[in-house]
């Protein structure tokens, strides 16, 4: 088995195929790790043409395994300076007709340009880029077709260049403005019902975080690409035969292939002990207490406060969408774009709802009507958003606001939000929506000279500049523009912002995160003891991930992916490759000068310090209370250590 790889230079449009041993690069996070170390791109500036975006399938795109046809990104973040990977669902289902498992990259167009690659059953037929002017690009962001932003693009794309894409069965990937303004930009692509030439609603799905489609708009002056066609890469019967493949894992699992599939994915689909199904259906009921709200601004409170926010909410923000989502007899819901029974994409009002997205630009920003809150996804999707640091941002600065650290006239704004969550109402509380719409655009635009910084520096280096710009502010209100936002440092100027989740497990030093290369789990034990989770998850996440696997289906995938592979030929410790791949990663970081320090923000230790207290771990909480710095530091240093342990990282990983 072999990975074919089509490597692009866009900068003279020349580009060439290569396999790679299937025993050696086995999914395009290998891939993407073996460019850039080929590269040497830790040497240069990450919106350098050189910077490299790797975006390919696993090896088992073209088969009949469900959840086996995500779409992975592989670069150099802005935000985090080190490698990153982005992935998209179903995506692949298309892409992997184009010819190749994964195409590469580099250069830098003179003009926004949109690649074409089109697959026959022999490979690839043919490579072409043509370039759309920069005017012409920025009227189609502002308005076509009844969208804006990314998805006005790719309605442009579909009714200029739809000949050739119904030919090819191509999903286009595309950018929006977020890309091309800020550090934040995502890739973003929507399934496409060809007999309607029209989108599928809820099929939309983002490479987002870590700044993707940021890379791909800025180090290369690529806008979109159109990949696909009728390549079928060569499998075994037992893969792409659906008899062949039931039989199969009745064998190797002792159930068919549907059975196990669809036990393991009761969540996503549907989980009859909470009547709704999804991230959004399921997490807020499932955390309740320990979701992090206004800016985890609740994480302060004590339980029984807490408790009457989340009871609110779920009566007005989640008890809608469960009541209308799953109406008797027309559940709405959809796949991300491949054949699957989990059908994870929930649909209300006709957007789909994932719980990161809906919480990050609603409870997260301070707004809690549902409503509202899917309009505001509606709108950072469209402009191209990692919808994710969209809600961090919105949350920092409206909370820099309130404390006045910032002017509403500083960020465009007319009016102050409201952070505290012990405002209860509702309707008072429902300006911050209004205001967060004003601000995604302002952000976009570079509206003032604080928003630029923040649009193109991203959030760290932005602080950094806003406490020395306002000094005299910080001085009278006693807090950092760092402290009221929660990262990840990594080296002098990269970070991450972690997912919504209330756990230490975003916050430790990690190659990757902002991803759920981790526990995520909202707990609090001995340092030493978490670490040990942390480094399970790496490992197994990063297979997941590697072999192009939604991790929606990693119940059933992590216990027989070996003996998948082995079917087509690769016949590797699949553990111990992973753990060889994540250490260059931290290799990597190294030469970049993006290790992860210790936490600046107060606010990022508190998330560690506040779960001692929520679970009454009383050795811990009695340190905290004699020194609170020297503990979050002693817990995080030892976590951190057993973790380079535990993945044999270099000595000197932490510091």
């Amino acid at each position: 088995m072999y990975y074919r790889v089509l490597r692009i230079n866009v900068e003279n449009g020349n580009w060439y195929i290569k396999e790679y041993d299937g025993n050696e690069i086995i999914g395009p996070v290998d891939l993407g790790i073996h460019i850039h170390e080929e590269l040497k791109t830790w040497e240069k500036d990450v919106f350098d043409p050189s910077n490299a975006v790797i975006i390919g399938t696993g090896l088992f795109a073209g088969s009949k395994l469900f959840g086996t046809h995500r779409l992975v990104v592989v670069f150099r973040s802005p935000e985090s300076r080190t490698l990153h990977v982005a992935a998209m669902g179903g995506a692949a289902y298309r892409f992997i007709g184009c010819g190749v498992h994964a195409i590469v990259i580099e250069g830098r167009s003179s003009k926004p340009s949109i690649i074409f690659v089109k697959g026959n059953e022999n490979g690839v037929e043919h490579v072409k880029i043509e370039y759309i002017d920069p005017e012409e690009l920025e009227k189609i962001y502002s308005g076509y077709g009844e969208y804006i932003g990314a998805y006005a693009l790719q309605k442009y794309l579909m009714d200029k260049y739809w000949d050739y894409i119904y030919s090819t069965k191509a999903r286009p990937l595309v950018v929006g403005p977020a890309a091309l303004k800020t550090v934040y930009g995502a890739i973003v692509s929507i399934d496409i019902d060809f007999n309607k030439k029209s989108f599928i609603i809820g099929s939309e799905d983002f490479a987002a975080r870590g700044g993707a489609g940021s890379v791909l708009a800025q180090a290369h002056n690529v806008v979109a690409i159109i990949a696909g066609g009728n390549w079928k890469p060569q499998l075994p019967k037992d893969l792409i035969e659906s008899i062949a493949l039931n039989e199969l894992f009745k064998r190797i699992a002792g159930k068919d292939f549907v059975s196990l599939v669809n036990e393991a994915t009761v969540k996503y689909r549907y989980d009859p002990n909470i009547g709704a199904g999804g991230t959004f259906g399921v997490n807020y009921p499932h955390y309740r207490e320990l979701l992090p709200l206004f800016n985890f601004n609740t994480m302060y409170l004590p339980k029984h406060i807490r408790k009457k926010i989340i009871d609110i909410l779920l009566e007005n923000f989640w008890k809608p969408f469960k009541e209308e989502t799953y109406a008797k007899g027309k559940w709405t819901m959809t796949t991300c774009g491949e054949p699957c029974p989990a059908a994870c994409k929930k649909i209300w009002r006709g957007k789909k709802l994932d719980y990161e997205p809906t919480n990050g630009l609603g409870p997260y920003i301070g707004v809690l009507e549902l409503d509202k809150t899917a309009k505001l996804v509606d709108l950072a999707d469209q402009l191209g958003y990692d919808a994710i640091v969209a809600g961090h941002l919105v949350a920092w600065l409206f909370e820099a606001v309130y404390k006045g650290l910032l002017d509403p006239s500083d960020i465009g704004l007319n009016d102050r939000p409201i952070m505290d969550p012990m405002i209860m109402n509702i309707e008072i509380l429902s300006k911050n929506a209004e205001l967060a719409e004003i601000l995604l655009k302002n952000i976009v635009n570079h509206s003032t000279e604080v928003l630029k910084i923040i649009a193109t520096k991203g959030i760290r280096m932005a602080a950094k500049y806003l406490d020395e710009k306002y000094m005299d502010r910080i001085k009278k209100i006693g807090v950092k523009f760092e402290d009221l936002v929660v990262y990840l440092p990594y080296g002098d100027q990269g970070y991450m912002t972690p997912n919504f989740y209330w756990t230490p497990g975003f916050l430790l030093p990690l190659a990757v995160t902002g991803k759920y290369w981790t526990n995520y789990t909202s707990t609090f034990t001995e340092p030493e003891e978490f670490a040990k989770t942390v480094a399970i998850r790496a490992i197994k996440e990063y297979e997941i991930e590697n072999a192009g696997l939604c991790r929606f289906h990693r119940g059933w995938a992590e216990k027989n992916l070996s003996q998948l592979y082995s079917l087509i030929g690769i016949n590797i410790d699949i553990d111990k490759h992973a753990k060889s791949m994540y250490q260059k990663i931290a290799l990597y970081s190294i030469k970049a000068g993006a290790k992860p320090r210790f936490l600046e923000s107060e606010k990022a230790k508190d998330v560690i310090l506040t779960l001692s207290v929520e679970f009454n771990v009383s050795e811990w909480m009695g340190k905290y209370i004699k020194d609170r710095e020297a503990t979050i530091r002693e817990w995080w240093s030892r976590a951190g250590k057993a973790f380079a342990q535990q993945m044999e990282l270099s000595q000197d990983w932490i510091e």
